[in-house]
């Protein structure tokens, strides 16, 4: 089944998070690499994940959502950001989790959350870019997002310690687990703004190839670092740290 067939059949809007796994993505124990995802439209025969990694027509998932369990399937169809997968489950399952899909339908309807008052968000758009210090921009999917670091999934595997940015929002990797690793940020941002703070800038490649030396400098310094005033020879308000040494115009992993 395409994407477009998919979308004119009888199906739920539903956000849940969960993992998955591709028959050819393997670490190097030759084991399946988890990958953390999210569900944005399911019926009980078909389900739309958002994904960092996408696997070609045909491949095998195996997939695990906390409130809907395991969910095998073959992907039928691949679209941006993400993947249509068939799946391959008994009618018995199958009932079952048209029962489970009505609860949870309703339980999001009903759902009144406060994000203001939540410490972790969990982003509407999850897919945005990794910077490393080297120029290299490496798609993600943003597990959930905190005034003070993210949870990632992507296809790399960063050392602890590696200075990255995440969108405009700069940090270095605190931890690695099963799906992802953790970032923490070197400031502490708004968390109305969070959202905003995590997209890359609208033309990546453009502003990269036009400053190719500020990014390296400043991703390549350590977050506990104590430097001078930027090159204004006044310091940069609200700024802390490795982002008070560059000109108040070059950050642009701040403002």
């Amino acid at each position: 089944m395409s994407f477009n067939e998919f979308m004119q059949r009888q199906a739920i809007d539903l956000r849940t998070g969960g993992r998955y796994s591709l028959a050819n993505r393997r670490d190097m124990q030759g084991n399946r690499r988890e990958f953390a995802c999210r569900t944005t439209r399911i019926s009980p025969f078909q389900m739309l994940v958002a994904a960092p990694v996408l696997g070609p027509q045909g491949e095998r998932v195996i997939s695990f959502f906390g409130e809907l369990g395991k969910l095998d399937g073959w992907i039928t169809d691949v679209v941006e950001g993400g993947f249509l997968v068939d799946l391959a489950v008994t009618r018995k399952a199958r009932e079952g989790l048209a029962t489970k899909l009505s609860w949870l339908e309703k339980k999001q309807r009903d759902a009144v959350v406060d994000l203001r008052k939540q410490q972790r968000l969990v982003p509407e758009n999850p897919h945005t870019n990794l910077i490393f210090a080297d120029g290299t921009t490496v798609s993600c999917f943003v597990i959930d997002v905190s005034p003070s670091g993210a949870a990632i999934s992507a296809d790399v595997e960063p050392e602890i310690g590696t200075r990255l940015a995440v969108g405009r929002a700069v940090g270095h990797v605190v931890r690695r687990f099963n799906e992802g690793f953790a970032i923490q940020f070197d400031r502490v941002y708004e968390m109305d703004y969070l959202e905003q703070t995590i997209r890359p800038p609208q033309d990546l490649p453009t502003y990269l190839s036009q400053r190719p030396q500020d990014l390296p400098t400043y991703l390549s310094l350590p977050p506990t670092a104590s430097f001078p005033s930027n090159a204004n020879g006044a310091s940069v308000s609200g700024l802390t740290g490795c982002a008070a040494l560059l000109p108040e115009e070059n950050i642009y992993l701040i403002d």
